[in-house]
């Protein structure tokens, strides 16, 4: 991650300089206003030339302002804010993000935030460290003039504890947020069951307690859906499952006395999809690599909640497997026992994703009794058809979860649209030979119909005192929220605050739900 500090206004002596201009700012000041003076006016001038106003979106690069033999920046990059009486941390971090192409090539930059609130200035520092990801663990011959040069970024504030205050928890955040895109990036032959529950592992130095289930454990438990999916396979499955005691533990997240039930999210972990003995398509098989990116976000969340010490009880839970073809692989007609006792006709061994969360989501409740659980998945074309790579679908049985993930979702462009559920779609997976089958009767509805089958691993154990509200089915109630990120995992282009590539999305979705609404 990018160095980022925050310092005393200063003008710099060389590197770049970003400048932060809101479109109805009444003029340059502060930073701005020093410099275009020791220019000679030269910044404004500039400026008008190109008919800057300080739009959002809008940018414009100024080459070699100052003087001949004056100190100063090499250049000047002038990003819109939008208008200043609309100003928020997401127009600030989007600005941040669009900024930092364009001075990566500096060894330092300045960003002249002497104008901005500090909350916003940390906003402003979480864009441009976001947009600076890069996976690139596995390049050996690329050319110096194509490598990122920019090492640090000072923030030029007036109050510089406040903003220094304001970053940390961002920091933490973000560090998730890599974590989770370097797991999704990550080539399948490095990153299998094994070696992903290894990285859950490295959260113990964060305080996060984490426990690695194997296939004997699974068997014990009756996980026939999930252990079904991974016997194609060489690499064994695992589950990882990971517990932060932010409000009953001590504060280094270590369990002392339970504070109530926890939070849990769980993560589909399928670390390389072929399809199984129901093979994809050869075209464009290598991006199955990150059909384990739900898992990463429960695991880059696990990570944020714990390096920010947040105050909240939480557990994530990850299944990891590998479907692959095989002699043994599972086979189209086969029936399997799910851990809840239910049994499962596979009709397609490509909709494998549900199968693993079935288990994993029924051990969640047996062991844990969630106040609230959420599963993320790649789980569906279906939902990229109905959303494109603009939202993740959202499905939950439970208005309030559905209205909290949502508005998490807007404050921090990781956008959710409410999908339905329903009598309609869920008849569609009876099976005549077994509970249920795992997969509707064709191809239209289909990320419903996925929804619709993990909300038959729901609750349970007892009757439903809000029986008939938010669809109560006289089983007890339990808010859950399925979200269905297929495609929003994977970019193919730059994004404000996320190049090309793994997204990490979700990790500061749910981050910011545990924070309005879960913390003590």
């Amino acid at each position: 991650m990018l160095d980022i500090a925050f310092v005393k206004p200063a003008l710099p002596r060389g590197g770049a300089l970003v400048l932060p201009v809101a479109e109805d700012s009444g003029g340059l000041g502060g930073l701005a206003a020093d410099l275009d003076a020791a220019a000679g006016g030269a910044l404004k001038r500039a400026l008008a030339a190109a008919e800057f106003k300080g739009r959002k979106g809008q940018s414009c690069t100024i080459w070699a302002p100052m003087p001949d033999g004056a100190a100063g920046p090499s250049r000047i990059v002038a990003v819109g804010l939008g208008k200043a009486s609309e100003l928020s941390a997401e127009a600030a971090e989007a600005a941040g993000g669009a900024a930092l192409p364009q001075v990566r090539s500096e060894r330092e930059a300045t960003v002249a935030a002497d104008g901005m609130p500090p909350e916003l200035a940390a906003a402003f520092a979480m864009g441009m460290a976001l947009r600076g990801y890069r996976f690139h663990r596995y390049r050996t011959q690329e050319k110096d003039e194509d490598k990122p040069k920019l090492e640090r970024v000072s923030l030029a504030t007036g109050s510089v504890p406040d903003a220094k205050a304001a970053w940390a928890p961002m920091r933490a955040v973000a560090e998730g947020v890599f974590l989770a895109r370097d797991l999704v990036s990550e080539p399948p032959n490095v990153l299998n069951p094994e070696t992903m529950a290894d990285r859950c592992r490295d959260l113990e130095k964060l305080g996060v307690q984490v426990e690695i289930l194997g296939p004997k454990e699974m068997k014990k438990l009756g996980m026939g859906a999930m252990l079904g999916v991974a016997q194609g396979s060489v690499n064994e499955p695992r589950i990882a499952v990971m517990q932060w005691f932010g409000a009953s533990g001590n504060g280094n997240g270590k369990k002392a006395k339970p504070q109530g039930k926890p939070v849990a999210f769980i993560g589909k972990g399928v670390t390389f999809d072929t399809g199984g003995i129901s093979i994809k398509p050869a075209g464009g098989m290598e991006d199955m690599k990150f059909d384990m990116a739900g898992g990463a976000a429960v695991i880059g969340l696990m990570a944020a909640l714990a390096g920010r010490r947040a105050k909240v009880d939480a557990v994530g839970l990850v299944g990891m497997v590998e479907n692959m073809p095989s002699g043994n692989a599972q086979r189209p007609g086969d029936v399997v026992k799910t851990m809840s006792g239910k049994t499962v006709e596979v009709i397609n061994t490509d909709a494998e994703g549900r199968l693993v969360l079935a288990d994993v989501m029924s051990y969640c409740q047996d062991r844990f009794q969630p106040a609230a659980m959420v599963d993320l998945a790649t789980l569906t074309g279906a939902i990229i058809v109905a959303l494109g790579h603009e939202h993740a679908g959202l499905f939950s049985n439970d208005d309030e979860l559905a209205a909290r993930i949502t508005a998490a979702g807007k404050g921090t462009a990781e956008a959710c649209w409410r999908m339905p559920l329903g009598d309609a779609y869920d008849k569609q997976i009876r099976s005549d030979i077994a509970d249920m089958k795992n997969v509707g009767g064709g191809r239209q509805g289909g990320s419903i119909t996925a929804a619709q089958f993990l909300q038959r691993f729901v609750g349970g154990g007892g009757k439903d005192k809000d029986k008939g509200k938010n669809g109560g089915d006289g089983q007890q109630h339990l808010p859950w929220a399925h979200l269905d990120i297929a495609g929003t995992a994977w970019t193919t282009k730059d994004l404000p605050s996320v190049p090309k590539g793994a997204t990490g999305f979700g990790v500061r979705l749910l981050d910011r739900m545990v924070a309005a609404h879960y913390e003590g």
